[in-house]
């Protein structure tokens, strides 16, 4: 597969956002090529993460979030505020351990979204 522009500004895109749903990367790509529509976004990003380039995460209800594969980490999403804290994938080993041993089942952890309720969302309900 040849790196075309469209799929080099993808890339740079997700490079400067860290993280962005197909129309936040796109808004980010159409700062320097608007002639680069949605459809567009979403058939580069589809294309690089069968590549192994990027992969997505779902952190609730809507789009999926793509960052670049090396980014590697759990989002931790608040269903009270929405907020999405990220903590390192290291924390997910025990249990990908207990599943692997268990299960036989490899669990992706940098692929993956924890729903719970974050640090300053307990404190206002906890007396």
């Amino acid at each position: 597969m040849r790196m075309t522009p469209q799929r080099q500004l993808v890339l740079d895109a997700l490079k400067s956002l860290e993280h962005g749903t197909p129309e936040q990367v796109c808004k980010h790509v159409q700062q320097t090529t608007p002639s680069v529509n949605i459809t567009t976004i979403y058939r580069t990003l589809e294309l690089l993460e069968e590549l192994g380039l990027v992969r997505h995460t779902h952190l609730g209800h809507g789009a999926p979030t793509y960052s670049l594969h090396e980014h590697e980490h759990v989002h931790l999403v608040c269903h009270r505020c929405g907020r999405v804290d990220e903590s390192p994938r290291e924390v997910m080993d025990q249990l990908c351990g207990t599943l692997r041993d268990a299960h036989g089942f490899v669990l992706d952890a940098a692929h993956l979204a924890l729903s719970g309720t974050c640090r300053d969302c307990t404190r206002e309900t906890t007396p």
